[in-house]
């Protein structure tokens, strides 16, 4: 096996590890305390999560990024990238903390301000492991980072539970969230083998400014982007409301997002090396992204259909509305890893412009969809997530096509088999469970027999992407 090869594997497996297994741990952990809390305090942590999501990304500035794509990075590019990354999350604090009250008296929240002050220094705490985490990566070490996050997991979500059952309300996912930063920091530290030197180059700093810069500002439009959606409902609806959607969302990225993120972490650095190669940077891509559809839609689509006896089992008849949004927004997230793949190869083309030019055009039609959906209530609002990410889809694909011949009618016609099966498996999972009482046994049934349906009619007629699992879980093995 080449060494690519058993890099790219080992680094899907310990990725895989870490995102599922951490966010198994944060799962377990968000249904206990989803039971001890309310709508009000999830909603309470949404209007602060708001900020601390825009910090981080001012923080990182796409500078890791730029680290991982360099092929000759030296020490001053890592310890100009280190302080950099310090000072700026500073900065974002002492903002963040001085806007506070503002914010609070937007939402009309009083005890908001205290929880942002406090949140904010999740901002200061993940700036010192930017740099490490970035080192880790390149070396395609995931196996580290997946122990970081699963200690930080465990430890701070025990705390949390511990202090929501003891009646901290809200302050038991503030206090979660700063003790799993520190955590996390700590432990990334202690396996990384990068320490900083006293040393800065502005030289440096432009070099990676120039391509890093573009990526912070596509990553600040993207999170304002994703944050505007809890900031209206924050402030036109309720805290419930918002509480409800959180979850709703939380709910729809733990495979989603996490299939996402494993594949930006690890499809980056092995196309970076093979960046020069066309021909096989482009048959590459396309398994990366067939392999990607074929765990991610029928998942997402399965969860959809689930999603109402999902939510009561599982946290409670009082988070029924948050089924309904699930349900919806479970079609809008199934896209989430195509759209990674596409925005990586603008990065391992070194096109960071080409990238910024994509998300100002989707930010823009975003805004309009929301300007439109908004009048008619949070549902339809999930409803326009689902066409935005279709649009979406469409734009991202234009360039991949002019760079690698690759466009979007080439991308659906590879997917298509996988669309089709994972929306027949749709109807049979909702048909299944008006045969069954019990909203366990819709839940259990339902969700097993979709799987094992998807997977029987795809060995049925074929499909390539189960070859190509099977043959990075064999060879590794």
């Amino acid at each position: 096996m080449s060494g690519l090869k058993q890099k790219s594997i080992n680094g899907l497996i310990w990725s895989a590890v870490e995102r599922f297994a951490v966010q198994g741990v944060q799962f377990l952990v968000m249904l206990i305390m989803a039971r001890l809390l309310t709508p009000d305090d999830y909603g309470l942590l949404g209007m602060a999560a708001v900020f601390i999501a825009l910090s981080y990304s001012l923080v990182d500035s796409g500078f890791s990024q730029a680290l991982i794509r360099k092929q000759n990075r030296t020490e001053v590019d890592n310890s100009t990238v280190f302080y950099f990354n310090i000072v700026v999350g500073v900065i974002v604090y002492i903002v963040c903390f001085s806007i506070a009250t503002l914010i609070a008296d937007f939402y009309e929240k009083e005890e908001l301000s205290p929880i942002i002050r406090s949140l904010c220094l999740v901002t200061i705490i993940n700036s010192f492991a930017v740099v490490q985490r970035a080192q880790l990566t390149i070396l395609i070490d995931f196996k580290s980072q997946a122990k970081a996050s699963l200690i930080s997991a465990i430890i701070s979500g025990c705390i949390g539970i511990y202090l929501a059952y003891s009646g901290y309300g809200v302050w038991s996912l503030v206090w979660q969230q700063l003790i799993a930063a520190i955590i996390n920091t700590s432990v990334l530290w202690l396996y990384s083998k990068w320490r900083p030197n006293l040393l800065f180059s502005w030289v440096s700093f432009r070099e990676l400014f120039s391509f890093g810069s573009k990526l912070m500002i596509s990553g600040l439009l993207d999170t304002i982007y994703k944050e505007i959606y809890p900031i209206i409902i924050g402030k036109l609806f309720n805290a419930s409301s918002l509480g409800h959607y959180t979850r709703a969302k939380h709910f729809s990225e733990f495979p989603s997002s996490n299939l996402t993120g494993i594949i930006q972490r690890v499809t980056y650095p092995v196309l970076c090396e093979i960046q020069d190669e066309e021909n096989r940077l482009r048959e590459v891509y396309r398994r990366f992204l067939k392999m990607s559809a074929y765990v991610i839609f029928p998942l997402m689509i399965c969860l959809s259909a689930v999603s109402i006896p999902f939510i009561k089992v599982a946290i409670g008849d009082q988070w029924l509305f948050c089924a309904k949004l699930l349900q919806i927004i479970c079609f809008a997230m199934m896209w989430y890893p195509i759209h990674a793949i596409n925005l990586n190869l603008l990065q391992v083309k070194g096109r960071s412009d080409l990238f910024l030019k994509l998300e100002i055009v989707k930010k823009i039609i975003s805004i309009i969809v929301i300007v439109f959906t908004v009048p008619y209530g949070l549902v339809v609002m999930c409803y326009g997530q689902i066409v935005n990410s279709l649009i979406a889809l469409i734009i991202n694909t234009h360039y991949t096509g002019k760079l690698i011949g690759l466009g979007f009618m080439n991308q659906v016609k590879d997917l298509l088999p996988t669309i089709v099966l994972s929306m027949v498996m749709f109807v049979f999972v909702i048909y299944l469970q008006e045969l069954i009482v019990s909203d366990i046994m819709k839940l259990l049934v339902g969700g097993g027999s979709g799987v094992l349906f998807f997977l029987g009619i795809s060995i049925l007629f074929g499909f390539k992407e189960i070859e190509d699992i099977s043959s990075v879980l064999l060879k590794k093995k």
